[in-house]
């Protein structure tokens, strides 16, 4: 049975290794997320660096989950001091607890606050496709995917929330979570 494949980025306000408090709070309610999200249902796995310090995306060993790359847009820095980025790469068992766990929780409570951190950008911050059971999607497939979103609308290849696609390509609509349709929080 297929898995899900999501990839998010965003470009951060501040380099990570930035020591005001700003930065920090980022770090310290992702650490919180991270601990409610790896517990939901439908969580399978995500991309974790074995010996990479905080922001050190580039250099770090990231396991089966490939060398660390990031879309072409991002014109920010590349080392420990200077990488002013937030990445995920994670695998769910379907769409709708994807959904579930961003929308909700903690992560929901940090959704409101993104613009405190990050970047406003015109290109999306997230992307979906579904890779085959067993298989490990890389930070180039993340990337590739949300860079062909970006020039193309979503297509089973590369797709949103909000227009969503079924393993075996038929188009899904829209799944929703969290904020009521028409919310101007809503990110998608």
């Amino acid at each position: 049975m297929p898995h899900l494949a999501l990839y998010t980025f965003g470009v951060l306000t501040s380099p990570v290794a930035d020591p005001t408090p700003l930065i920090g709070e980022f770090y310290d309610i992702g650490a919180t997320v991270y601990r409610e999200i790896v517990q939901h249902p439908g969580y399978l796995a995500h991309a974790e660096a074995a010996d990479a310090d905080r922001g050190g995306h580039f250099g770090a060993d990231w396991g089966a989950w490939g060398e660390f790359a990031v879309p072409a847009w991002y014109g920010k820095g590349r080392t420990v001091e200077t990488t002013a980025l937030a990445a995920t790469l994670s695998l769910w068992t379907d769409l709708r607890p994807a959904v579930d766990a961003i929308y909700t929780g903690v992560h929901r409570t940090a959704l409101t606050r993104r613009y405190d951190w990050f970047e406003r950008s015109a290109h999306p911050n997230y992307v979906c496709w579904w890779v085959s059971d067993g298989l490990i999607p890389t930070w180039r497939d993340g990337v590739s995917r949300l860079e062909h979103l970006r020039d193309h609308s979503p297509a089973p290849h590369a797709f949103t929330f909000h227009h969503s696609f079924t393993p075996d390509g038929t188009p899904g609509g829209a799944v929703t979570a969290g904020p009521p349709p028409g919310d101007p929080s809503r990110t998608w």
